[in-house]
């Protein structure tokens, strides 16, 4: 009977051999594998029977070292080269003697435009799904910014083409340039790292991704979905200006700004100087004639107004009135004189009749007004004979004046 082996332990720990050859074992049972990925590294030396490379994992910094026949290398459906998208079919191995891990693979099938393009398709769904592309997000690009950045290739056409055009446009533009690479299997960091750097300095106030025309493969980079959202994760406003105006790669629905080339994006970030120019002559030259007819406009007003008989002749309306006033009060003169007039005659009248009915007339004509004077009550015109008996004190009153009398009594004669 076998004893079983002991426990591995600090006590009882494997050697080195014992490690590798289990894990030899493990891999080895996963068999035959399908891989997709991005070639990065072909070490394809003369006369070599045995090919390497490195594969890459375009959505994330991951890779595997992979190697074949150099006849499989030969054979392949397209030439292979770096940057180049490839299916593989390989077995993982892990080389006991050095502790690598390595894919040995066995067929080799290059991505067809087709299938990129449906990934990409899916990607730009997915994307859109999340709200990546939605027109609320994009940042309005600053009318003058102070800095540029600029992504683009080393001495690459695009970086001339937007530096040229918008020098011209407006000679006081000053870029911040970050070479980067703009296909292959390293753009992408690269790209990215740039990304972050100039979106992180202040002075920044725009940034432009550019790129020249090319195939799918050579654009496909930038439909990259780590590079998308790093876009999309930029606070300072990014123009994509890749390719041509067929071209569509993801990061244009990304960016705040698309441009169809590098020199529509340079006319994009800048204003023209001399547009801006004749756009400021015109509008002084609209705001100058715009004054003027203001002026000439309240020139006519006021021309209309002087021309108006209160203004032109201020004091004939006071002339037309004096001239009323004076009628009215010559009429008023006139009639209180004729009425003074009249009420005057009718007074007169009144007093001549109160003069010949008063007593004081009838008195001139030579009578008299006889009154009995009493010491306990006032005088009483004498009526009657019966009402002075004798030494009844009297009070004759005549025309001229009053004399006292005292009454002897009634006497027969008439």
């Amino acid at each position: 009977m076998t004893r079983p082996a002991p426990a591995n332990s600090a006590e009882n720990p494997w050697p080195v051999r014992a490690v590798a050859t289990r894990v030899a074992k493990w891999i080895d049972r996963l068999g035959a594998v399908w891989v997709e990925g991005q070639l990065t590294q072909i070490n394809l030396r003369p006369n070599a029977r045995t090919v390497f490379m490195v594969l890459r994992d375009p959505a994330a910094d991951m890779s595997l070292t992979v190697m074949c026949s150099a006849d499989l290398v030969a054979a392949a459906p397209v030439k292979l080269a770096e940057g180049i998208q490839v299916v593989v079919c390989g077995k993982p191995t892990f080389y006991t003697g050095r502790g690598t891990f390595s894919l040995r693979v066995s067929e080799i099938r290059a991505v067809g435009i087709g299938e990129l393009l449906a990934r990409i398709d899916r990607l730009r769904r997915l994307l859109d799904a999340e709200g990546l592309f939605d027109p609320r997000l994009k940042r309005p690009i600053p009318f003058l910014p102070g800095t540029v950045g600029l992504i683009t290739g080393r001495a690459s056409a695009a970086e001339r083409d937007v530096t040229t055009v918008a020098a011209a446009r407006w000679p006081a533009v000053r870029f911040a340039v970050r070479n980067t690479a703009v296909q292959g299997p390293t753009a992408v960091p690269q790209i990215i790292e740039a990304l972050r750097a100039l979106d992180a300095d202040p002075e920044v106030e725009v940034i432009v991704v550019a790129r020249g025309g090319g195939s799918v493969e050579d654009l496909l980079p930038f439909s990259d979905e780590t590079l998308c959202r790093a876009i999309a994760a930029c606070r300072t406003p990014v123009v994509s200006a890749v390719g041509h105006e067929p071209d569509n790669p993801l990061c244009d629905l990304v960016a705040d700004l698309r441009a169809a080339t590098p020199t529509d994006a340079a006319k994009k970030i800048v204003p023209d100087t001399a547009a801006e120019q004749a756009l400021i002559d015109d509008l002084r030259r609209r705001s100058a004639q715009a004054l003027r007819n203001w002026v000439s406009r309240e020139e006519r007003a006021l021309a209309q107004l002087r021309s108006r008989p209160v203004l032109a002749d201020p004091l004939s309306a006071l002339s037309a009135r004096a001239e009323e006033i004076h009628r009215a009060r010559s009429a008023l003169r006139r009639d209180v004189t004729r009425l003074v007039a009249v009420e005057a005659d009718r007074i007169g009248h009144l007093a001549a009749r109160l003069a010949t009915l008063g007593p004081a007339a009838t008195l001139a004509r030579g009578y008299a007004v006889v009154q009995t004077v009493s010491a306990s009550g006032p005088a009483a015109v004498l009526r009657a004979v019966d009402e002075a008996p004798a030494g009844t004190r009297l009070r004759i009153r005549v025309s001229d004046g009053a004399v006292a009398a005292t009454s002897e009594g009634p006497t027969d004669g008439r």
